[in-house]
């Protein structure tokens, strides 16, 4: 009887554990257009001026499931989305699937990517990067903090 509460509480305990990180990680955010415009932009009604919907800044991630580039940053986007949970949201676009999406950007090579802070307007780049040089990205063009 013992040995089955000592597992049971076991089990019990690594549930517990597990929900716990899975709760505050956080994952890349596929968006589609709907989910654009409601939590990025919605160009629809306001398309005179950029207006960030988002409480926190982001970094949009226009991909291909078909570009080597873009399956190279999959990795590091997803450790940095973890890292920076609570500070700032990654998404990602598949220019295939959301075509109106990268025209609206101009997005003519991939991987190309928007940083959208929470005031101001978004700052775009092209290509794949280190994790060190996009990490710095992040927080210089989102979070303002001075890196060396």
């Amino acid at each position: 009887m013992k040995t089955t509460q000592s597992l049971f509480a076991t089990i019990l305990l690594i549930v517990i554990a597990t929900l716990s990180i899975h709760t505050h990680a956080q994952e890349v955010i596929e968006l589609n257009k709907q989910q654009f415009l409601e939590k990025v932009w919605n160009y629809e009604t306001n398309s005179d001026a950029w207006k960030y919907n988002g409480s926190l800044p982001c970094v949009i991630d226009f991909n291909a499931k078909w570009c080597g580039p873009c399956r190279q940053m999959n990795p590091i986007l997803n450790n940095l989305a973890a890292k920076y949970a609570g500070r700032v949201v990654i998404y990602k676009v598949d220019v295939d699937k959301e075509k109106e999406l990268a025209a609206l950007f101009g997005i003519t090579s991939i991987p190309a990517f928007l940083f959208c802070p929470v005031d101001g307007d978004p700052r775009g780049t092209m290509g794949a990067y280190p994790a060190d040089e996009f990490e710095k990205l992040i927080r210089t063009v989102l979070l303002g903090e001075k890196v060396e």
